[in-house]
């Protein structure tokens, strides 16, 4: 699989609520690079931390976190970029916007992700 094909598999498991299938498409070593200054900023390495954060996110926002793609995958070499929106709610906060995942995908497995928002201090502020 090329890296936009294993992004892609793993987005669409990911949209589907596979979590197990999105998963298959990570190393178990993974870095996630979350931005920002708030409860969920940070680098988490490897799977149980990414899956413990995410849960966390989505326990936050009682499940209101939704991400959805917004324009076409890019890549260059093992880099892929996804441009997204995303959006939810915690109590009366809300978060609506864009932003950019970047994926480098090496032997088809996900080794590392880079979140990007279009507004960090409005996420931080979101996000507590």
């Amino acid at each position: 699989m090329t890296a936009i094909e294993v992004v892609t598999a793993y987005s669409i498991a990911l949209s589907q609520g596979d979590i197990p299938t999105a998963f298959s498409h990570f190393s178990p070593d993974t870095k996630w690079h979350q931005p920002g200054n708030h409860q969920f900023a940070g680098t988490k390495m490897g799977l149980d931390a990414i899956g413990k954060m995410l849960g966390d996110m989505m326990g936050a926002t009682q499940g209101s976190l939704v991400i959805n793609p917004i324009g076409a995958l890019m890549s260059n070499g093992n880099l892929v970029s996804f441009p997204v929106q995303f959006s939810g709610k915690i109590g009366d906060k809300k978060v609506d916007m864009s932003g950019v995942d970047l994926f480098e995908v090496v032997d088809e497995k996900i080794v590392q992700v880079w979140l990007f928002s279009e507004d960090q201090a409005a996420e931080d502020e979101f996000w507590g």
